[in-house]
């Protein structure tokens, strides 16, 4: 199938100044498509090149048309008021909204073509037309999805599971006990318990944007770090905690940070009241309070490098296998089956350009 893909982020390292996750996993997903026989065909701007430099039109496809498709595939989009709800070309517009909007508009309202909506930050509301549509799926990050969605969790490569080298990771030296790799967005409640207490008796570090700090002057924030240096810190550090919004711990989403820092043998201490914890990581990393974090790190000091330590890292790579990318395929393969037929794409008519 030719598969319209819309994302507003990066492929590549792009720039340390943008809040895109995405990067961790889209090129993953982008490649698993392509390797099942899928064509795809990026419909927001081209990011890497345009800001990041990074020329990637050999490897991929971009369109700023409305091309022949048979299917849309969104990673969906949001009002963000002064960013993407303003007249375009205004100071600081992004576009990504009004192009969403064009697209939804052409493909999924007028040519009725599939289209799968992926709510990778569970923004869209319990109420929008789009989920009662027969031609469109709806698809979160999440172990518990919203009624009617499908459970799409971010990837990561088989190989990438397959290839980890517990032992070699346990043996790397770790100069920081505690790290923290992260935006703010709605973590202040469990950041003040889980991490700040434990910040104040161990040494650390906070890399991401963290614009309200007052509360906690003893925490070592270092800004935003470039996409490369998120592998780099967690290689670095013993231990980071998991951290998720509210809306992503009751709907059992876990952010891409579980696997960033289990892959580079950084353990994920997880709040034992988070649900669907025991799912995540292993009790052994479970901590109640502020000050359980601070114990767990000091077990993990003192097997530092270690079989036991070795093990506790395979342990929690073996918990990584739900998010394994073959298995989002088929969950991929499953819904476009559900949505498509064998009919080829329609006709795509050109649009009078929209503004962007």
């Amino acid at each position: 199938m030719r598969i319209g893909y819309s994302f507003w982020g990066f492929l590549g390292p792009g720039i340390t100044d943008t809040p895109d996750g995405g990067r961790s996993h889209r090129r993953p997903l982008i490649e698993g498509l392509l390797s099942r026989g899928h064509e795809v065909v990026f419909l927001q701007r081209d990011r890497d090149l345009r800001e990041a430099g990074d020329d990637l039109r050999n490897h991929y496809i971009w369109d700023n048309g409305l091309p022949a498709i048979d299917v849309l595939f969104l990673e969906w989009r949001w009002p963000l008021p002064g960013r993407n709800t303003t007249p375009c070309g205004s100071p600081g517009h992004t576009c990504d909204l009004h192009r969403q909007d064009e697209l939804l508009a052409h493909y999924t309202a007028w040519r009725k073509i599939p289209t799968i909506v992926w709510d990778k930050d569970l923004q869209m509301a319990a109420t929008s037309p789009l989920r009662s549509l027969p031609n469109v799926a709806t698809c979160e990050a999440a172990l518990r999805p919203s009624p009617g969605a499908e459970s799409l969790l971010f990837p990561i490569t088989d190989t990438a599971l397959d290839n980890a080298d517990p032992a070699a990771l346990a043996a790397l030296p770790r100069r920081l006990p505690l790290v923290y790799v992260g935006n703010q967005y709605d973590r202040d409640e469990a950041f003040s318990e889980f991490f700040a207490r434990a910040a104040a008796h161990v040494p650390h570090r906070v890399a991401g944007k963290w614009t309200r700090t007052a509360h906690w002057p003893h925490v070592n924030f270092t800004g935003r770090c470039a996409f490369p240096e998120v592998w780099e810190l967690h290689e670095s550090a013993l231990a980071t905690v998991l951290l998720l919004p509210d809306r992503y711990a009751r709907a059992g989403q876990m952010t891409q940070r579980l696997f960033e820092s289990v892959l580079a043998g950084c353990l994920p201490i997880t709040p034992a009241a988070l649900p669907y914890a025991a799912a995540f990581t292993p009790s052994a990393l479970h901590a109640a309070t502020g000050d359980a974090v601070v114990g767990r790190i000091c077990e993990l000091q003192s097997i530092a490098g270690t079989a036991r330590h070795a093990a506790l890292i395979a342990e929690c790579v073996g918990m990584l296998g739900t998010f394994r990318l073959s298995h989002q395929l088929v969950t991929i393969d499953r819904v476009l089956e559900r949505l498509t037929d064998d009919s080829s794409a329609y006709p795509s008519p050109r649009l009078p350009a929209a503004r962007h």
